[in-house]
This record gives structure tokens, C-alpha cells and sequence, in this order.
């Protein structure tokens, strides 16, 4: 035996709904806005020189590479410098015990005032420089790792010029949120007529004229 509901049966369910759902039909859809969560702090600056984790770590200290601990010296020592010539490494601050994934562009420009990752600088050392957000803040990690000890001395400074560009793009994204925000109430807050109320009240061509309650 097939079991199948006709189409007469289906409308009279739906005039079986009770009032209140029936309405909902009708609700105008409410808008939906995504905030992505900001990159950064509005004050970047102020934190970096108040924060006690970043007045920590503006100060040279010592660093480790962290990376392969379970391998042999000698293989971990050539897996460092094939990560430095790929564009990353994996260092710990050891005095504060922060540890850091670091990416640079490891390609020697000749052009550039300070490489990134610098193997010429100075014999048995590269020196690194990497830029990155921290707790909401620009920062740059600069200093340098002894290729046969894999350790060495750095520090975290304030990026300046990283900073003014995440700072404007905040603005914007601020902006454009209370702009769509604006214009939401502007739209969604003015009463709209559902389609089936104007009806049951009576609109233009049908008999009788508006009804009263």
C-alpha cells in the first residue's frame, strides 16, 4: 500500500497552523554581519611598552633553536639551515620561555638594506629578521643564531611601519561594520505590512474597504 498525502490534504494542514507560525512566514529576515575578530589592539604602541611580556622580550636575551630536539647534533644542525634557507624556523626565548615560529624571505636581495635571513653577515652565525602580530601588536624578532650551538641573542622591537598599516585597516573595518550597522536599522526598523495581513485587511479592488479590529 502506497502511502502519499494529495495535494487537498496538504493545504489543510497548513490552514492548521496556529496563528503565531503562520505569521512567522511572513517575518521579514533579520540581517546576519560578520565582525572578523581585529588583528591587532587600537594602541598597539602603548602596549608593547607597558605589557610586562613584551618589556621582557624588547630586551636582548638568549634564544635556542627548538626544532628536531629528538634527532642527533649534527642532523639538527642541518635541518636549521635548510629551514633558514626555506624561510622559517622554530626558536624559543628562553628567558621568558615564549616560543616562536618565525617566517622571513630567505632569498638574498642585493638590493635590500638588511636581509632577512643573513648567512653572510657574519661567519658561523645567520642573522634572522622576522616580522609578525603578537598579542595584538606589530613586532619584529631580530637578532642572530650560532650555526654550531644553535643558540644565540635576540630581541622583539616595535614595528612602526607594519603597525600604521594594520591601525588603517582597523579604521576601515570599523567603519564599514557601523556603516552596515546603520544602515540596518534604517531599513529592518520602519514597519513593513506583511503581504497576507494587507489582504485580510482588505487593499485595493477588493470589496468591503479596509476592516477595522
Amino acid at each position: 500500500m502506497h502511502h502519499h498525502q494529495n495535494i487537498g490534504d496538504a493545504a489543510a494542514l497548513n490552514g492548521m497552523l496556529p496563528p503565531y507560525e503562520a505569521m512567522a512566514m511572513y517575518e521579514q529576515p533579520k540581517p546576519r554581519f560578520i565582525f572578523k575578530m581585529p588583528r591587532v589592539v587600537p594602541d598597539q604602541r602603548s602596549k608593547f611598552e607597558s605589557d610586562e611580556l613584551f618589556r621582557r622580550l624588547s630586551r636582548e636575551s638568549e634564544v635556542r633553536y627548538t626544532g628536531y630536539r629528538e634527532r642527533a647534533a649534527e642532523e639538527r644542525k642541518m635541518r636549521f639551515i635548510t629551514d633558514c634557507r626555506k624561510g622559517y624556523a622554530e626558536i624559543s626565548m628562553v628567558a621568558s620561555g615564549t616560543n616562536l615560529q618565525l617566517y622571513f624571505n630567505a632569498n638574498h636581495n642585493p638590493y635590500a638594506q638588511e636581509q632577512e635571513c643573513d648567512f653572510d653577515r657574519e661567519r658561523g652565525k645567520v642573522h634572522l629578521r622576522s616580522s609578525f602580530i603578537m598579542n595584538g601588536v606589530c613586532v619584529r624578532f631580530r637578532g642572530y643564531v650560532d650555526l654550531d650551538r644553535l643558540d644565540g641573542v635576540a630581541s622583539l622591537e616595535f614595528d612602526e611601519q607594519r603597525a600604521q598599516q594594520e591601525d588603517a585597516q582597523l579604521q576601515e573595518q570599523i567603519q564599514s561594520y557601523n556603516q552596515r550597522m546603520a544602515e540596518s536599522k534604517r531599513i529592518y526598523h520602519t514597519p513593513q505590512t506583511p503581504p497576507e495581513d494587507h489582504h485580510r485587511r482588505g487593499g485595493p479592488g477588493l470589496p468591503g474597504g479596509p476592516m477595522g479590529w
